[in-house]
């Protein structure tokens, strides 16, 4: 089978210094591309972490023990600002899929590139999280999921370049597999999701209750931006700022995602257009 694109689509997989989206850093990085006309290429590169002051950042021996990475093999590398227009340009317009990628690998992808100074455009793109698939219809791992629908093991796993082929290589499993599946929501709606069609993947696999890429801020039933997390948990973004305008501004100092960073302020900048407005029309009555 062949993948129905209208444009490229890049598989990709982070090796990161840690979890954390809003602290940790990426140090290797692996992009696929498959273009419309079905050829493809590949993109590797290892990348020496560094902190805002462009000091070397350590990364934990625990870390290095899952990926094999070590301060060593990146010593001599370049930094993601370095390598940020190459990278860029390697992924162009294309939508993006990877294995856990709408939860960690995009965020920290998106993080990077707010961190240089340059906006990654998602607004333009299909995100599909080849994991959220497996784990709708199976529920398991990229190694099993790899053993399950390729029938092959997974050797060299959580090594980027390895793991970024065993997803491409799943995601075209699954649509062999799948394509006459029914999937039953959450709201009893059945769907034939599973398709050759990067629309339907990205609704399928896309958490579309996040407003920001991590989860922290979510929508209600209205479609508002609302807590997912702390004091104000289910409250609107809207009504929390104006009532307590210090909490934006904890918010921006404290170390959250600059994604979810970017997210809060297009509120914040809302709210404040509004009651300008407001204003506006009070005393222009």
């Amino acid at each position: 089978m062949l993948l129905n694109l209208e444009k490229p689509i890049v598989f990709f997989d982070l090796e990161t210094t840690g979890v954390n989206v809003g602290s940790d850093h990426i140090v290797e990085i692996c992009l696929y591309k498959v273009n419309p006309d079905q050829s493809s290429e590949q993109y590797v590169q290892r990348l020496r972490p560094v902190d805002t002051q462009g000091k070397t950042i350590h990364i934990p021996e625990v870390t290095t023990a899952i990926h094999g990475i070590s301060d060593a093999d990146v010593a001599d590398k370049p930094t993601f600002a370095q390598k940020v227009d190459e990278i860029a340009h390697f992924i162009g317009d294309a939508d993006i899929a990877g294995y856990n990628s709408n939860k960690f690998d995009v965020p920290m992808l998106v993080e990077e590139f707010l961190r240089c100074g340059h906006h990654f455009d998602l607004k333009c793109r299909r995100l599909i999280d080849v994991q959220n698939i497996f784990h709708k219809m199976e529920q398991r791992t990229l190694k099993a999921a790899y053993k399950f629908y390729c029938g092959k093991n997974l050797d060299h796993a959580h090594t980027a370049d390895a793991d970024t082929l065993a997803t491409y290589e799943v995601l075209m499993a699954q649509l062999d597999r799948y394509q006459d599946c029914e999937y039953t929501a959450p709201d009893g709606s059945v769907s034939k999701p599973i398709v050759n069609d990067m629309e339907r993947l990205s609704q399928f696999t896309s958490n579309s209750q996040w407003a920001d890429l991590v989860g922290h801020i979510g929508y209600d039933k209205q479609h508002r931006e609302i807590f997912n997390f702390g004091k104000h948990k289910g409250k609107t973004l809207e009504s929390v700022f104006s009532n307590e305008p210090a909490y934006y501004d904890w918010m921006m100092k404290a170390e959250f995602p600059l994604s979810t960073k970017e997210c809060i302020t297009e509120v914040w900048k809302r709210g404040r257009e509004k009651k300008l407005q407001d204003l506006k029309l009070h005393f222009g009555s």
